[in-house]
């Protein structure tokens, strides 16, 4: 699988890639999920989506791609009752935000290594930890990324 596109977060006063896809867990309980038009291998699942962290609660505030029919998709299209943004109550888990340089590329999901991950818990969509975990490399993978990045700027 490719590397997919990452969604956005809002948090703390900036913006940061997601390593994590909170809306698939209410589409893996039964909610309403309109067919997505899925013309990119780096985006399976059809669709990009924004959040934000508001009070600590997770609420999907936007949502990008392109229906079956060729209509855009946007937060109405699966909530209409709340057009605007809405609260994720239905996600419990892990919202992985990787920070700093990337250590090691992999060519599939979200398995690429990065510096350090900020990682947001939540439950049912309110904000219950944070930690950061930082990634540690090897002093041979360190040398191995300066030549790689030495080699590339050649």
């Amino acid at each position: 699988m490719t590397a997919q596109f990452a969604e956005m977060l809002l948090y703390d006063g900036a913006e940061h890639a997601m390593c994590t896809q909170p809306l698939c867990n209410y589409f893996a309980m039964g909610g309403n999920r309109p067919k997505f038009l899925v013309d990119c291998t780096a985006l399976w699942r059809g669709y990009t989506g924004v959040w934000s962290v508001i009070n600590d609660r997770l609420y999907l505030i936007k949502l990008d791609g392109t229906l079956h029919d060729g209509s855009t998709a946007t937060v109405a299209s699966v909530f209409p009752d709340f057009p605007d943004r809405v609260f994720a109550h239905w996600y419990c888990g892990t919202v992985r935000l990787p920070q700093g340089r990337r250590l090691r590329y992999v060519h599939q999901g979200y398995g690429s290594t990065y510096e350090r991950d900020l990682l947001l818990t939540f439950d049912r969509g309110v904000l219950t930890q944070t930690k950061v975990r930082n990634n540690d490399i090897s002093p041979a993978e360190e040398l191995a990324l300066f030549l790689q990045a030495n080699k590339a700027q050649a």
